[in-house]
């Protein structure tokens, strides 16, 4: 008998828009047997999405989960703001193909859902078609690393802006 693979880790975060989806969406992955680190929030009192993304972005990108899930009410302020954290590429998905094809062709890390957009058991079914597609490589691997190295070229821009303006 050969040990199935284990299960990736799964962070998770919303806005109060995104919560009852966000709490959804935990139950159903820790029942499936998923380790989920949930970032919050806890209730539907108003937060701002930007804390939320950030850190499901940021477990994701120091590995402390594989793979994120961020909601808030149209899924595109939590997207925008997970995509600012080095190595992230959040995907906002509007159904399970769009969710299929963030894996499949653009490897995305973060899946990103919209409340507002989306019923909660469509999000459920973009999520499993999420967690469940491979990145296909091939062709796609070349664009991947063009995104790198956008994201290098910036950096290092921005590291240049600063070590010019402080002369060190």
């Amino acid at each position: 008998m050969t040990d199935s693979p284990a299960k990736p880790r799964i962070a998770i975060g919303s806005d109060h828009a995104g919560f009852t989806v966000k709490e959804s969406i935990r139950k159903y992955l820790e029942e499936a047997g998923y380790l989920v680190d949930d970032q919050g929030t806890g209730s539907e009192n108003s937060v701002d999405y930007p804390d939320f993304g950030k850190a499901v972005g940021e477990r994701v990108a120091s590995k402390k989960a594989d793979l994120g899930i961020a909601v808030c009410g149209s899924g595109i302020g939590i997207s925008i703001a997970a995509n600012k954290v080095p190595g992230i590429r959040a995907a906002l998905a509007h159904d399970v193909i769009t969710a299929q094809l963030a894996r499949e062709h653009n490897d995305a890390n973060v899946l990103a859902l919209g409340t507002r957009i989306v019923t909660p058991a469509a999000a459920l079914e973009m999520v499993q078609t999420f967690l469940e597609t491979p990145f296909a490589g091939g062709r796609h691997q070349r664009r991947l690393d063009k995104i790198t190295a956008i994201e290098q070229e910036e950096h290092d821009r921005a590291t240049a802006r600063h070590t010019s303006s402080t002369g060190t």
